[in-house]
């Protein structure tokens, strides 16, 4: 999860660059959206490095207790912001949290599947707040970058895999970070098993399982 280990490509170049402007963000929040297992969470730990951002659910918060989450990092990670919205009381929230950001200087960084608009927020002054906010999609990793992390995956656990096995992979595997750290781990406890290399038949029939 280190700035490291994230591999810039197409489908997420937009947010990075948006995470390197800070803190000359033009808003107080930065939404980075997009479907699950797309990096969102990688993106989000690589901020937080930076920033010693605590991280908190949406529905953890609470007005007594903002003024410390900006307190010593003037900073915080809204993980799936989006699943806050159409509650009061975390609305309200959010809404008090933006406001204390942007009077002291602060700033967030929310994680959503889907862009503010499309939140259902019911609270109209946190509506026009997080609207006005620049927010930023990360797309599935297309070819190039799935190879990449499978490559990556297997090299950490010091295998050594061949490019037809990444290529098939590729072809048939969901298309989501998730589901290559999942697979990786799944197809080395079947070769450890089997005492026996990782092949296409072997990850064809690991496939087959999952």
């Amino acid at each position: 999860m280190g700035a490291d280990d994230f591999l810039v490509a197409p489908s997420n170049e937009a947010a990075v660059a948006w995470l390197d402007l800070w803190p000359n963000w033009p808003a107080p929040a930065l939404v980075i959206f997009g479907p699950a297992g797309c990096g969102k969470t990688h993106l989000a730990q690589v901020w937080r490095a930076r920033t010693q951002a605590p991280r908190v659910e949406p529905g953890d918060l609470r007005i007594e207790s903002l003024p410390r989450l900006l307190d010593e990092a003037a900073a915080v990670v809204i993980d799936n912001a989006d699943r806050g919205t159409g509650d009061a009381r975390t609305e309200r929230a959010l809404f008090h949290l933006y406001n204390l950001a942007r009077e002291t200087g602060g700033h967030l960084l929310l994680t959503s599947e889907s862009a503010p608009a499309h939140w259902g927020i019911k609270l109209p002054d946190l509506r026009s707040r997080l609207m006005a906010a620049p927010a930023v999609a990360v797309g599935a990793p297309d070819d190039a970058l799935l190879a990449a992390i499978l490559v990556k995956l297997f090299a950490d656990r010091q295998l050594r895999v061949g490019g037809d096995v990444i290529r098939f992979l590729v072809t048939h595997m969901e298309r989501s970070f998730d589901a290559a750290r999942r697979l990786v781990a799944d197809l080395d406890a079947a070769a450890l098993a089997a005492r026996r290399r990782i092949t296409v038949p072997l990850a064809r029939r690991v496939l087959a399982k999952s």
